[in-house]
């Protein structure tokens, strides 16, 4: 199952209801894009970063 690198956002699992309440099992999955990061000792990395913690961290790039 595949995680946010910086969150730790994963695949949430619930039930599906139909108006008879009826359930059935479904997932919910997170936004996740794959970008590369570079680490401290200079190394290139391919992560997982979920869309909103991907947004957030732009944003603070650019203010």
């Amino acid at each position: 199952m595949a995680k946010c690198y910086v969150t730790g956002k994963q695949t949430l699992s619930g039930n599906k209801r139909s108006h008879a309440l009826n359930a059935t099992r479904r997932q919910w999955k997170s936004n996740l894009q794959t970008v590369r990061i570079q680490l401290e000792d200079g190394t290139t990395k391919k992560v997982k970063v979920s869309a909103r913690a991907l947004k957030k961290f732009n944003l603070e790039q650019r203010g």
